[in-house]
């Protein structure tokens, strides 16, 4: 299945962060979108470990990152896609089943 989840706050990073983990296991083909608050879950090291193995693609909103201060974590700086709501579109039609948190 191809899964996608969407984190709009900080404080549902954790919880979403563990459902891609969890479908990571299971060999799902993951997609995941950081807007809002939801940009912080680039600081959680599950999130990086899933990016950097390949097993998950990460596209993050810019206009959030500059609005918050946020950057990109240096050991998955080429992997994370730094764009906008056209890659929240484009997981919507990729996917399977997409959840937001």
């Amino acid at each position: 299945m191809k899964l996608g989840v969407v984190i709009t706050g900080e404080e549902m990073a954790g919880p979403a962060v563990g459902l891609l983990q969890a479908a990571a296991d299971r060999n799902h083909e993951l997609r995941c979108f950081l807007t809002d608050t939801g940009i912080r879950a680039l600081d959680q090291s599950r999130i990086q470990e899933l990016v950097g193995s390949d097993r998950l693609t990460l596209a993050v909103c810019e206009f959030s990152m500059e609005r918050f201060e946020q950057t990109v974590p240096s050991a998955v700086a080429d992997a994370v896609i730094v764009g906008g709501q056209y890659q929240d579109a484009e997981l919507a039609h990729w996917c399977d089943r997409v959840v937001v948190y």
